[in-house]
């Protein structure tokens, strides 16, 4: 008893709760050994029976493909905790496949316990919702929640863009006296056009009256018109601070079963808000748009949805999402029709002779696409015995020539530089991938150096994770001793554009028909290339360019003021580049192009500009020194 009282009093978080409450709960914990690897729970059919805490050994949980594929995988070690999101949100069934590895102990906490605790303890419950806010950020347990609503699926979306209660319009608390006659209160809801009417006592709010109540209890009920509404109310009503999120908002609908929440600022009422508002609110939300390109079904249906983001992206930007959620959004689109091609393609050809990756590279690989977009993809596999090579390579030649010929059509264009799966050069077994870097670090050119800077950016899409994994573990082991040419020629390409300043710190343009224009691409490719080289340097897996700038301040190789600085200069011009090419398409009817008019812009955004210009420029003097004096002392 004492052990599960000591556990519980160190780990989060339970360390939040107080010691009374831990002396209680301890009685109830069941310790569970487990000697050997065994399946524990499937998603959405196995029950959880409470929350497990891990106190030794490990949980495998992912999500399983059904091609058996294992995808989102998470290990779940010591001190963290599994089953809650599925107690919570998926009606007490696992959200995930869970596999128990070898030697492994836990606590189980019972289902009601645990739900308890979230009523009874708020610091309890929100460690859990910011971490299935965490986990729907980048999309671990999107599509894996059982039976999918509209209102689920809006309160992922709002997970997504972490939005609060502070940016929804909440209407006005209409209420009356709790003597007021039924007929009456029916005559004051019509009149402020509501379907909640609330219920005070000597100027304090003590419940509720709806339409669907009055329906049920006057008429239904056939209780006299003149009964006082005293009689009919119900509550209690639930009240939430308007810097909430609106998920918690959604959760605690849902979780007292109730339609309408009392907001408050500072502890004084401020409004009302609805369920229905909230979700219909969200209905046209991009996750929701993500949801239904999950379920098209054609080629045709894919190429319809793609051509529909340009007005999603339009209409993010233009409501103040930051850039690089909007990137995240086009990422997620494409990946989810890149995995529905996929998916065709092996239930047309047959499934794979070998486990294997598709893999996404350059822009896409950073999770950075725009809205002028190519095909860049490689395909990785798992090293065959000698007579099966043959047939291996044969069939995995022939998926991507399949998978790139749909991609196309879909909107996709091919890569005019060749950087695809069809391309026999870039379709290999892991070993001789392995070769491939070893080369291009050992032996470096000015083709090896763009090689190896494009598919250092490289992320999975589909098929085997590890194998991915396994690649960039080994590129990091050969960073320990790369030749001191490599990083010369990786600075030398990282440098080969500069930001289109004038000598009098103007903005350089060049001439496209009769407007004068600038490449906004061009202009932010040296902040990509140069972070990349930094994260090489500092042994930097990441390939996002947001997230290898926050590792390299974490690892102090730049300051706080260098971060920020380049973190809201990239953005800026994210921004601006996915703003004029959705113009672009919606608007002009044209391609999607890099160039920027000068004359469009507003005075404050051209002084933006140079202020960012600057950056980029010292930043590329400071690589220089940095760089010459560690490759050449």
């Amino acid at each position: 008893m004492n052990d599960k009282l000591e556990f519980l009093k160190n780990t989060t978080p339970f360390d939040k709760l107080p010691q009374e409450e831990l002396q209680k709960l301890a009685p109830l914990i069941r310790e569970i050994h487990f000697g050997k690897k065994e399946s524990l729970y499937q998603q959405n059919k196995t029950p959880v029976e409470g929350l497990d805490i891990v106190f030794e050994g490990a949980y495998e949980a992912f999500v399983l493909t059904s091609g058996n594929i294992k995808k989102s995988l998470q290990i779940v070690e010591a001190g963290q905790t599994y089953g809650a999101f599925s107690i919570l949100l998926n009606k007490g069934k696992s959200l995930l496949t869970v596999e128990v590895q070898k030697k492994t102990a836990i606590y189980r906490l019972p289902a009601d316990t645990f739900k308890n605790l979230c009523k009874s303890y708020d610091d309890f419950y929100q460690y859990f919702l910011t971490a299935f806010g965490k986990e729907m950020l980048h999309g671990q347990y999107v599509g894996s929640i059982s039976n999918p609503t509209m209102d689920l699926e809006a309160l992922s979306f709002d997970r997504y863009f972490v939005r609060k209660l502070n940016t929804v319009n909440t209407r006005q608390i209409i209420s009356c006296d709790i003597h007021t006659p039924c007929h009456d209160a029916a005559r004051i809801m019509e009149q402020h056009k509501l379907s909640c009417l609330f219920v005070e006592n000597q100027g304090v709010l003590t419940g509720y009256v709806t339409d669907i109540i009055m329906r049920n209890k006057i008429v239904g009920g056939q209780m006299h018109s003149a009964t006082p509404v005293g009689e009919i109310m119900e509550g209690p009503i639930f009240r939430i601070d308007n810097g909430a999120h609106i998920y918690e908002a959604v959760l605690m609908m849902f979780d007292h079963m109730i339609r309408y929440l009392i907001v408050q600022e500072n502890g004084a009422d401020i409004g009302v808000i609805s369920r229905n508002k909230l979700l219909s609110d969200q209905a046209q939300s991009p996750f929701v748009f993500i949801q239904s390109v999950r379920l098209a079904l054609t080629q045709e249906e894919l190429k319809s949805k793609w051509a529909q983001v340009p007005e999603v992206v339009y209409q993010l930007l233009t409501r103040g999402v930051k850039s690089e959620i909007v990137n995240q959004v086009i990422t997620n689109i494409s990946d989810t029709i890149a995995q529905k091609v996929i998916e065709g393609v092996i239930k047309e050809i047959g499934e794979p002779p070998a486990k294997f990756v598709f893999m996404a590279l350059g822009s896409e690989g950073r999770k950075e696409q725009t809205l002028k977009t190519d095909q860049d993809n490689a395909i990785i596999y798992e090293d065959k015995a000698n007579e099966f090579r043959e047939k291996t390579r044969k069939y995995f030649l022939h998926f991507a020539e399949l998978v790139s010929e749909r991609l196309n059509f879909i909107g996709f264009s091919f890569c005019t530089g060749g950087l695809m799966a069809k391309n026999p050069k870039w379709t290999h077994s892991l070993s001789h991938w392995k070769r491939n870097y070893n080369e291009w670090i050992a032996s470096p050119n000015h083709e090896a150096a763009m090689n190896f800077s494009t598919f250092f950016d490289c992320r999975y899409i589909f098929g085997e994770e590890q194998l991915v994994r396994e690649l960039q573990t080994h590129i990091m082991k050969k960073m320990d001793s790369p030749s001191e040419y490599f990083f010369s020629l990786l600075t030398s390409n990282a440098l080969q554009y500069d930001p289109p300043l004038t000598f009098f710190r103007g903005i350089r343009t060049i001439s496209k028909g009769d407007q004068q224009v600038f490449n906004i691409k061009r202009a932010m490719t040296p902040i990509v290339d140069l972070v990349r080289v930094y994260a090489l340097k500092h042994k930097i897996i990441a390939t996002n360019t947001g997230e290898r700038l926050e590792a390299l301040r974490g690892k102090k190789a730049f300051s706080d003021e260098d971060f920020h600085e380049l973190m809201q200069s990239y953005y800026y011009l994210m921004g601006m580049r996915l703003r004029y090419q959705s113009i672009q398409i919606i608007h002009d009817q044209d391609d999607p192009h890099n160039y920027v008019n000068l004359k469009s812009l507003t005075k404050i955004e051209v002084v933006t500009l140079k202020e960012i210009f600057k950056v980029i420029v010292n930043f590329q003097q400071r690589i220089k020194m940095v760089f010459t004096r560690n490759i050449f002392g």
